[in-house]
């Protein structure tokens, strides 16, 4: 177990969640949308939250302010949370609109949300678990879907709740995080999707 516990934290890497998201939100929604939209749609999240980072990480790496793709230290996290707030509202403002795709672009609002409380926690040298945060808010997001379009996803939903508890063991066996920075994380990712439900539900 301990050896597959670290593929949890790369398939499961905060990059891929707001994909992942969207790719929940078009299955529930399936009669809503014809498939060239599917597509365009999910092409758009895709090519700004993992092709366009992946690029920025590039660069990042290539000019020594990162070290790794999990970026464990405080001082390098900045940059990269910085340039993600900046894809999320090029996202909400542009393309995943309040008044076409509701759910969606509040969910990317709360991950907006999650990632500038991260970023603030950095100045005051607290590292919040970004794989927590993004598995938590997918988690909360799911749940709000299921009851706001009344289906049923028990199945789907224990399964999120157990990659909840399997990504934080990932973390923890990897030594990434201690128990507190997964517990802030956790609750980072949370609570502003909680908040945002209310908004949509």
């Amino acid at each position: 177990m301990k050896k597959i516990l670290p593929s949890f934290s790369y398939i499961f890497h905060p990059m891929f969640i707001p994909a992942m998201a969207t790719l929940f939100y078009l299955f529930y929604n399936d009669a809503d949308f014809v498939t060239h939209e599917k597509i365009f749609v999910f092409f758009q999240v895709v090519i700004v939250t993992v092709f366009i980072p992946i690029l920025a990480f590039l660069l990042l790496r290539a000019t020594g302010n990162i070290d790794s793709v999990m970026i464990s230290k405080i001082s390098q996290r900045k940059i990269p949370l910085i340039i993600h707030c900046f894809l999320i509202i090029l996202l909400v403002r542009k393309s995943i609109t309040i008044d076409r795709y509701t759910e969606l672009h509040f969910f990317l609002l709360g991950g907006l949300l999650s990632t500038l409380l991260a970023l603030i926690l950095l100045f005051a040298n607290i590292k919040a678990s970004l794989h927590l945060i993004a598995i938590s808010s997918l988690t909360v997001f799911v749940i709000g879907l299921s009851l706001h379009l009344r289906v049923q996803s028990i199945f789907t939903i224990t399964i999120l709740i157990l990659l909840n508890g399997f990504i934080a063991s990932s973390r923890l066996e990897m030594k990434a995080h201690t128990y507190k920075e997964l517990v802030i994380g956790f609750c980072i990712g949370a609570i502003p999707q909680l908040l945002l439900l209310v908004l949509w539900l």
